[in-house]
């Protein structure tokens, strides 16, 4: 790995930091930025940062690295570029959660109630996947994660098509589309810690990835044990993209393109792919967030739906290519 990328992918996140933090509706000059960050006495331009920057973009650094961690470790254990977070049904099982607490009302008397329901939805059903997947391969893994995926989406889909009043679907469909907007400390002080314990259980995947790069029977006889880097995977992704989905919502993509992005700079060894994809794919969520500042053509573009945007098209390249060199 050349030893100078994580350097120059820290000093490019460090770039669109200051960025995420100078731009919005109100737009700060540097002078007014370190001024607000170093002043004690509140003023404008510290509570704009203080209560609203500053939280979004540690949200943004937060989800985007354990959502480019979790499609590195997913794509490696996997051994499938096509792989990422919302294959093993975390994701669904939270969004699930969280229209289950709009739906009944709970966030009407709890601001978090959607954040922990998501939480909690996605525990279950990673949970669920695992036990289903308990004694299988690789194979059993994807298609319950799937499966769960599946019968999650039905149940929003079914709690949109039943919701009780317009508003209630309105804010429903709204979270889904994923955003980083009105976003508080409280939120960081909620997915925090489950997202700095997901992302450390799937670091330590990294050698195992390695040898199993060759094969699961070749990696068994090099003696790592696959049922164990199985549950490590599910655990860490069920905790920290878990974590992730219930504070921002559905971001889909980032899992998928962040890996990809630099894998050649790595040498496509799997271990060496993790960190780098983990800062890259903050880098790509915080852009991204920028991004739905700035483009005014009409209500407010969601962050997710922003990323879907460009993942898309990227996404469809990447079959197109793996079709191409399997030819």
């Amino acid at each position: 790995m050349n030893r100078w990328l994580i350097p120059a992918l820290l000093a490019v996140l460090l770039i669109a930091s200051l960025l995420s933090l100078i731009c919005g509706t109100v737009w700060l000059t540097p002078g007014e930025l370190f001024a607000g960050l170093a002043d004690p006495h509140p003023s404008l331009a510290g509570m704009v940062l203080t209560e609203i920057r500053l939280p979004r973009l540690a949200l943004g650094i937060l989800i985007g690295a354990i959502l480019g961690l979790a499609g590195a470790v997913l794509q490696g254990l996997l051994r499938n570029p096509l792989a990422e977070p919302g294959l093993l049904g975390v994701a669904g099982g939270a969004s699930l959660g969280a229209v289950i607490a709009i739906y009944f009302g709970f966030t009407a008397s709890f601001a978090l109630a959607s954040p922990i329901f998501a939480l909690i939805g996605a525990m279950i059903t990673a949970g669920i996947a695992f036990a289903l997947a308990r004694g299988g391969g690789t194979l059993s893994l994807i298609l319950a994660g799937t499966a769960i995926s599946s019968i999650a989406f039905a149940g929003v889909y079914l709690a949109l098509n039943l919701a009780p009043n317009p508003y209630a679907a309105y804010e429903m469909t709204t979270w889904l589309m994923g955003s980083l907007q009105d976003r508080s400390w409280d939120h960081v002080q909620l997915a925090a810690p489950f997202i700095l314990f997901g992302g450390s259980v799937l670091l330590f995947t990294g050698r195992a990835l390695d040898a199993m790069a060759l094969g699961e029977v070749q990696a068994e006889s090099l003696g790592v044990d696959i049922g164990r880097v199985r549950l490590l995977t599910l655990v860490g992704t069920a905790f920290g993209v878990g974590a992730a989905t219930a504070v921002t919502g559905a971001v889909s993509f980032v899992g998928l393109l962040a890996p990809h992005l630099v894998r050649p700079l790595v040498g496509y060894r799997p271990a060496a792919t993790l960190v780098p994809a983990g800062i890259a794919g903050a880098i790509l969520v915080v852009v991204a967030d920028i991004c739905t500042r700035l483009i005014h053509i009409g209500p407010p573009i969601q962050l997710g739906v922003f990323i879907s945007l460009v993942g898309a098209p990227f996404f469809l390249w990447l079959v197109l290519h793996v079709r191409g060199r399997t030819a």
